[in-house]
């Protein structure tokens, strides 16, 4: 047995996406599944408002397991950290998992939140990307075939013309300076619709684009919305 079991906090995005990939480059532990929070009463995702079905969809084309964290809404601080470490220590008990994996790449302070978070659970915290320069790790991400679409972002970093857009060199072109080129400020957020962590594509249909709570959406649908 691997001397890692490792569950990989799950967005969608391409930060996400491209953590499991150089975990299963690494050889030394197993991936064995994702994990992600979730707003049953919208059907959507509690971090990006990304539809279920669509990050259903995404995991079934990693061959991982996902394990949903179901949160309230509105949902506290502590009623997210009670339901997550609830969710990671059924993983524990019933995948044997001992570590897990985020994709953050240079918040201090978010980094330290995770350990935190993590210490006395009998589980490790691991960041693959850690302190990667956010400009050659786009690069990379895109020169390797990830295809992803900007699902959400904050209005008062970048202008809302971006939201639904997909994550390519022009586009990549098109940022501010002030902007980090993976968006690790909050700037934006993207679901990844084909890489190579995918078996396959997941198809996506735009929707509306609507501003709530000071963030800018942009929703998808797994099928054409008239279909």
């Amino acid at each position: 047995m691997p001397a890692e079991r490792i569950l990989l906090s799950w967005s969608g995005g391409k930060d996400a996406a491209w953590t499991l990939r150089e975990l299963r480059s690494r050889g030394n532990g197993e991936v064995v599944g994702l994990v992600t929070t979730v707003v049953p009463e919208h059907g959507r995702t509690a971090m990006h408002g990304v539809r279920l079905g669509l990050i259903r969809a995404q995991a079934a084309a990693t061959g991982l397991p996902l394990l949903e964290v179901s949160l309230p809404w509105p949902c506290s601080n502590e009623l997210y950290e009670a339901a997550f470490l609830d969710g990671l220590e059924r993983a524990r008990e019933s995948q044997g998992v001992t570590h897990v994996a985020f994709g953050d790449l240079f918040l201090a302070d978010i980094r330290s939140y995770r350990e935190r978070l993590l210490a006395g659970t009998g589980l490790e915290p691991l960041f693959p990307l850690w302190h990667c320069p956010t400009d050659e790790l786009l690069e990379t991400m895109l020169a390797a075939g990830v295809r992803a679409r900007i699902v959400c972002l904050d209005p008062t970093q970048l202008d809302r013309r971006f939201a639904g857009r997909a994550l390519d060199q022009q586009l990549v072109g098109e940022l501010p300076a002030h902007v980090d080129p993976c968006g690790e400020r909050g700037e934006f957020h993207t679901f990844v619709t084909a890489g190579p962590m995918l078996a396959c594509p997941v198809a996506v249909y735009p929707g509306d684009i609507v501003e709530r709570d000071g963030f800018v959406y942009a929703d998808f649908f797994g099928a054409e919305p008239d279909a």
